[in-house]
């Protein structure tokens, strides 16, 4: 991204004004392993991007925030002193959203002329609304000294999606763009926010993001329905073993208790949650050991289970996934985020990258119809100011 270019758009937008514009940016994220598992207080193991969303800000001495950004036509504005009310489906209810939080809270702001940009392809379920909510709190913060922990501000932008944008989103996507660490994946546990920056040590092996560029039009409702599924399991069960999530158990104590599910649809969406959560500790212990060959095989695994216990990942999906694991420098192949599209994310070794992209996305549009866009995933810092 060009900051310069697009300080002269804010400039173009807004006028020179007499305030200093601030420059920030967040990044999305890719999750490697445990999908599904955080708003089950369960493991995820994701890491900050090297694209993501830029902000320039300025005070324009005034009762009003204007929004604009180059991604989209819309724009927008909010006069502090009047009630924050949702806008439909726009992009302007991610950030006001994060307003309206820090306004519960206590922390007011003055008017600003706010100008996005984003480098992270839309749809493609790698956190872009997360990197807007992330940025716009780390600026918030920032120019009106609020002094809010890092930590806290994830909560908030889980607040601003959860309860004004109105997803029921977990904590991960918040946490990996707000906590980002350069050559790290963050392992977090959901439920206690316990976390540990772990070395990605990946030599002569490559990140390598496909984005199927399929409309994800089912997944929020999935995805919200899969919560609803999940929380009858835990209903279930707690009849007798009280839980307050699926979490709770190991996977032996799954096999043990899962006759009290009678439902064999919930059963299988249980037994995919706590799986993942055994495979992701698997996982972090074998790149802990540096063996990339287990922790692929752990990524295939995940993927087999959210195709056929929790059913969230498609044609499209399942067909990047199979046609990545017939190149032979593929480590491990899956689908990341919420499904129904979006992307995969494989670990390929660099000598095979571009048979890997020739041949995954020949075949792929032969099977589809779709073209693929693929990415070498860089891993970067979680959001930050930075200058112009």
């Amino acid at each position: 991204m060009n900051t310069k270019e697009l300080k002269q758009a804010f400039i173009a937008l807004y006028g020179e004004g007499d305030g200093q514009i601030q420059a920030y940016f967040a990044p999305g994220r890719v999750n490697l392993i445990g999908e599904h598992t955080d708003y089950n207080g369960g493991y995820v193991f994701p890491c900050a991007l090297s694209f993501g969303t830029y902000l320039l800000a300025r005070k324009n001495n005034s009762r009003i925030v204007r929004f604009a950004t180059t991604n989209f036509d819309h724009r927008g504005e909010v006069v502090l002193d009047e009630p924050f009310e949702k806008e439909g489906k726009s992009w302007i209810n991610y950030p006001l959203g994060v307003i309206s939080e820090l306004h519960k809270e206590a922390k007011e702001i003055e008017g600003l002329d706010m100008l996005y940009s984003g480098d992270i392809p839309n749809g493609a379920g790698l956190s872009s609304s997360a990197s807007i909510e992330m940025v716009t709190g780390t600026a918030l913060n920032d120019i009106f000294g609020f002094n809010i922990e890092k930590m806290d501000l994830v909560k908030i932008g889980q607040n601003a999606e959860n309860k004004f944008v109105g997803v029921n989103c977990g904590i991960m996507d918040q946490f990996a763009s707000g906590m980002g660490a350069k050559d790290h994946a963050l392992f977090l546990n959901c439920e206690t926010l316990d976390y540990e920056k772990v070395p990605l040590v990946l030599d002569g092996i490559k990140i390598v993001i496909a984005n199927t560029n399929l409309r994800r039009g089912l997944a929020e409702s999935k995805y919200n329905e899969r919560r609803s599924e999940c929380d009858a399991a835990v209903a279930e069960i707690s009849k007798v073993k009280p839980i307050p999530n699926l979490s709770r158990l190991s996977l032996d104590e799954f096999r043990e208790l899962s006759a009290n599910i009678t439902d064999e649809v919930i059963k299988r969406r249980a037994h995919h949650v706590i799986s993942e959560n055994d495979r992701t500790l698997r996982a972090i212990s074998a790149l802990n050991a540096g063996d990339l060959e287990e922790f692929g095989k752990l990524m295939n695994q995940s993927h087999d289970s959210l195709r056929d216990d929790y059913e969230v990942t498609g044609k499209e999906l399942d067909t990047l996934v199979e046609e990545a694991r017939k190149i032979p420098g593929t480590i491990g192949s899956r689908m990341t985020g919420a499904g129904f599209g979006g992307c995969t994310v494989s670990l390929v070794k660099e000598d095979s990258i571009d048979d890997f992209i020739s041949q995954v996305g020949e075949k792929y549009k032969e099977k589809t119809g779709l073209k693929a866009d693929f990415y070498i995933a860089e891993v970067g810092d979680g959001a930050k100011k930075i200058e112009l």
